[in-house]
């Protein structure tokens, strides 16, 4: 059996705020770390029926890299999640609510630079 390890380096302020996020694969070979503004980290409980989740940033991210960061993330999931149940009609309907989430912020982008 094969095993591959993602390690995660966070670097926190006095605060315990992210200042620095890098992460490495070891298929990816040894010492080659990633920086990150932002991850997400999802693992599932089976014997909770629970999901256990790991959200941070850095100071550096700015909201419009998150509003397009979770954009990407919900339109990957709802692949994911085609790929796992063959439901193409909720693919679709997360798509469509990704899609639309990403309008919304963009047109309050829009108003907030008119203003």
């Amino acid at each position: 059996m094969q095993q591959s390890t993602i390690t995660i380096q966070v670097e926190l302020d006095e605060k315990r705020v992210p200042t620095d996020i890098q992460w490495a694969a070891s298929d990816a070979g040894e010492g080659q770390f990633q920086k990150a503004k932002a991850m997400m980290v999802s693992f599932w409980d089976g014997a909770d029926k629970a999901a256990l989740r790991i959200d941070l940033w850095t100071q550096q991210m700015m909201v419009d890299e998150m509003a397009d960061f979770y954009y990407q993330t919900l339109m990957t999931m709802a692949d994911t999640y085609g790929r796992a149940t063959q439901y193409a009609d909720q693919v679709e309907q997360m798509k469509a609510f990704a899609k639309e989430f990403y309008e919304t912020f963009r047109a309050k982008q829009l108003a907030n630079n008119k203003a």
